[in-house]
């Protein structure tokens, strides 16, 4: 599959690196957002096989992969803007907005500012809850201390943490090798802002009334009431942990047709 390689400038004038596939009319259009510390390649079984009918972006936000550096606070307010620089840049109208771990927070917030061109949004394992887990404080601070402390060995440890056995040991070294390889002041950065998302990521949601769904893995279980309650449909896929998308791309991508398909026929 021809992919181009395109940079769009977000607000504050730091490149934002992506890439184009399928054609230029695959409505709707999918656009592909990472998680903390990762990059657009986390999407490599996705990209070609959604690009046969849809327009596919895979975008690299501000500080990762290939896109720029320089922001002084990496909020996922400004994630956003880096969103929705690319959204605009292309053009695109009627797209699906599809955001991995924190890069959830990051399609909620680009869609506030692109909201007449989003036709939905799909979180993959960004809550399980949209209950107000975040007034745990000293539970926040437990779990960000240890990526001060020791950034390589506590990105090592939480990504075997959260990605099972069963996904092989190959792709569990190569996401923790590459995601403990990602800048430390900017990964530490995003960190504390992305684990104080919910409220703001759960206003965004109620102010957009999109169509919107959550792709999660079964355990530990979602709340499906609280999802439900602001809008999300809860899709459960089974036999995988957090990097759903990697571990399962065959599963992954049905389940991610399927609900495109919903959007657009809505």
């Amino acid at each position: 599959m021809a992919v181009s390689e395109r940079t769009a400038r977000s607000a504050d004038g730091i490149p934002i690196a992506y890439d184009v596939r399928g054609p230029i009319d695959g409505r709707p259009a999918i656009v592909f957002v990472h998680g903390w510390s990762c990059d657009r390649t986390y999407w490599r079984a996705q990209a070609d096989a959604f690009a046969a009918r849809h327009r596919v972006v895979t975008v690299d936000l501000a500080g990762h992969g290939a896109s720029g550096a320089g922001r002084r606070s990496w909020t996922m307010s400004a994630f956003g803007g880096d969103l929705a620089a690319v959204v605009e840049a292309e053009d695109l109208r009627d797209a699906v907005l599809v955001g991995h771990s924190m890069g959830g927070d990051v399609i909620a917030e680009g869609a506030l500012l692109v909201r007449d061109r989003v036709l939905g949004l799909v979180w993959i394992d960004t809550y399980r809850t949209l209950e107000d887990e975040d007034d745990d404080e000293a539970g926040i601070n437990a779990f960000v201390e240890p990526f001060r402390n020791d950034f390589s060995g506590a990105v090592d440890a939480f990504v075997r943490r959260v990605t099972p056995a069963s996904s092989g040991v190959e792709l569990v070294d190569w996401i923790a090798n590459d995601m403990a390889s990602a800048p430390r002041e900017i990964a530490l950065d995003a960190l504390d802002h992305a684990v104080h998302g919910l409220r703001p990521t759960r206003a965004a949601i109620d102010r957009l009334a999109l169509a919107a769904a959550a792709i999660n893995p079964p355990e530990p279980p979602s709340d499906e009431a609280s999802l439900a309650r602001h809008g999300i449909r809860l899709v459960t896929m089974t036999g995988v942990g957090h990097f759903a998308m990697l571990e399962d791309p065959s599963q992954f991508n049905r389940l991610l047709a399927g609900l495109v398909a919903g959007f657009a026929s809505t």
